[in-house]
């Protein structure tokens, strides 16, 4: 699925929120989504459990990060949350990294180019 597919088939209720409008917000809710199938994939192989509990996770923390220091208001709270963000994101791409062999490399690529 695209990332133009897949914003068609957000719900209306999220996509009419203010933060709709923040691209990082949508690419972070995209890749979770992305991360939530590749996980299926990499809990076949017994050594994707560990990694697929870390990429899950981190996946997750980047929109709710970023939900979260919206919720804040702007300023230095908003900014602090954003750089939590962007630590989630830099772990989400470490967990696709280790857990490479266990998906195509074309996937680990376009993931890798996403965070």
């Amino acid at each position: 699925m695209t990332y133009e597919e897949w914003q068609e088939q957000v719900p209306d209720e999220i996509r009419n929120d203010p933060l709709w409008q923040m691209e990082a917000y949508r690419l972070a809710l995209f890749l979770h989504d992305l991360a939530w199938e590749d996980c299926a994939q990499m809990m076949e192989d017994r050594r994707g459990k560990a990694i697929t509990d870390q990429l899950i996770r981190s996946a997750g923390s980047i929109g709710a990060n970023i939900e979260e220091g919206y919720g804040r208001g702007f300023g230095k709270p908003f900014a602090l949350f954003l750089r939590y963000s962007l630590g989630s994101t830099r772990e989400t791409r470490g967990w696709y990294y280790r857990g490479r062999k266990l998906l195509a490399p074309e996937v680990i690529k376009h993931r890798s180019m996403t965070c």
